[in-house]
């Protein structure tokens, strides 16, 4: 597996990712997609054989604060340590950063995942979170 900056977009890849994850709420606006990929602070994908197995997407300003934004693996590519890749290369870009933070769907994988690469839930560190859908 090779992981590198995820610099050239590339529709077709994307969207078959983000199809593949059912993300679909992604799919409806592919041009604001797109943006997003442009603003982003980081992206990072990962490779097999050359072909895209997955990415790691994050926003923010880099020095305070960073939030993962999307990490996506293909199905047929999981539960071969892509996505905690993925994971510990996008924190290793930010090293001197304290808040690394992420939201998630609240499923027991997930949360077991996250632990396991050293995320706390909010509500552990006397801390809560906040949407405005």
């Amino acid at each position: 597996m090779e992981i590198r900056d995820y610099s050239e977009y590339s529709e077709e890849e994307i969207l078959r990712l983000y199809s593949s994850a059912g993300w679909s709420a992604y799919l409806k606006d592919t041009a604001a997609l797109k943006r997003g990929f442009e603003n982003s602070l980081a992206v990072l994908a990962a490779y097999e054989d050359g072909r895209l197995a997955g990415v790691i997407r994050a926003v923010g300003d880099g020095a305070t604060i960073v939030f993962i934004q999307d990490l996506l693996v293909f199905p047929e590519m999981r539960r071969r340590g892509i996505g905690s890749a993925l994971v510990r290369a996008l924190v290793g870009r930010f090293p001197s950063v304290r808040q690394i933070e992420l939201a998630a769907d609240d499923t027991p994988e997930l949360a077991a995942f996250y632990k396991s690469l050293g995320f706390k839930e909010l509500s552990r560190i006397g801390c809560a979170g906040y949407m405005k859908c």
